[in-house]
């Protein structure tokens, strides 16, 4: 029964709070001892914390009659539920990693979760075919490609928090979420080759960067459910390596045009919730790299092998300066809006 009312309106892609801070307390935060070994069980305190916060608001938001019914009749917007379920998937994984005392806890909320997945799958179906048959022009960017992060998430959650997988099903339910992203990467191509006179200041959306990160996360939970052969894995590393490449390059001149028309503040440090998309595939990367890395059934050539160590060694920084700063522009974001109310009460 769905409710009516006033409630608390949240941004319904926050959870990628969730999941751009648990991917890095999953992956990059082995880097850093200190981070890790002496204050990682009380970040994701914290963690559980914001996940209980931010949760709360969205479960009681998602059964309102006036969010719900538009919500998942959008056919762009409705992709933002896997959000919700990533970001489910992740602070499972942390709890297995800081917490390992409270494993019924997490297959309890790993069970509940799946439940969330089926439920967002056929909400991807029936909005790809909204898409398919739409004539209306719909401005898609990369949180379509979320169908893809959601689906593979709950086969990295699963096979960590219960058992390892049939083979015949994680392979099933990995090459669905591949079958997603290149339903995803078509019409955003689409968007991009239909729409004349765009430009990377404006239409250029930060969740573009899961162009990449969605095949990081593809790649994750191949090599978590050991499916696929190495040659593949190996191959498939590189591409993604290449599109975060080519993908960030983009970012960057993007940021630079940014600047030059509207200044530092309104170009880059002007906060919006889609900017946690890109702390996420930045972690994922180097998730995914990490895990294959060390899992002995994906043999690698000795070059790779040492590429990868550096790769990781260099990439760990970037994961983490870029993380503290997206926290930094949150924080200056809510004080803005503080010092905003308090005088707009005065006046």
């Amino acid at each position: 029964m769905l409710l009516k009312g006033t409630y608390k309106k949240i941004e319904p892609a926050s959870g990628a709070i969730i999941m751009a801070n648990g991917i890095f307390l999953i992956g990059a935060v082995e880097a850093f001892p200190i981070l890790d070994i002496q204050l990682g069980k009380y970040l994701a305190f914290m963690l559980l914390i914001a996940w209980i916060v931010i949760y709360k608001s969205l479960s009681v938001q998602f059964f309102h009659r006036d969010f719900l019914i538009p919500f998942i009749k959008h056919p762009v917007n409705s992709f933002t539920i896997g959000t919700w379920i990533a970001g489910v998937s992740v602070i499972c994984n942390v709890f297995l990693k800081y917490f390992p005392g409270i494993l019924l806890a997490t297959q309890a909320m790993a069970i509940l979760n799946t439940f969330l997945w089926l439920f967002f799958l056929v909400n991807c179906f029936y909005n790809f075919k909204q898409l398919s048959f739409d004539h209306t022009e719909y401005p898609v960017h990369g949180a379509i490609l979320l169908s893809t992060v959601g689906t593979q998430s709950i086969m990295v959650l699963l096979n960590n928090v219960f058992f390892q997988l049939p083979t015949y099903f994680a392979t099933s339910v990995i090459i669905l979420g591949i079958i997603f992203y290149l339903a995803g990467m078509i019409f955003i191509g689409k968007r991009y080759i239909r729409q004349k006179g765009w430009n990377l200041e404006d239409d250029w959306a930060n969740t573009n960067c899961i162009i990449h990160g969605a095949l990081s996360i593809t790649g994750l939970a191949i090599v978590t459910t050991n499916t696929f052969t190495p040659a593949f894995i190996v191959v498939f590393w590189v591409i993604v390596l290449l599109l975060l490449v080519i993908v960030e390059i983009m970012e960057v001149i993007r940021a630079i045009k940014r600047c030059r028309l509207y200044g530092w503040n309104k170009g880059i440090f002007s906060y919006d919730v889609s900017q946690w998309s890109r702390n996420f595939t930045f972690g994922m990367f180097y998730t995914f790299t990490l895990v294959m890395h060390h899992n002995p059934f994906y043999s690698m050539s000795d070059w790779l092998y040492n590429f990868q160590e550096g790769v990781m060694a260099f990439w760990a920084w970037v994961v983490l300066i870029a993380l503290l700063g997206q926290v930094a522009v949150y924080v200056k974001s809510r004080i803005e809006a503080t010092y905003r109310r308090r005088e707009t009460v005065k006046e």
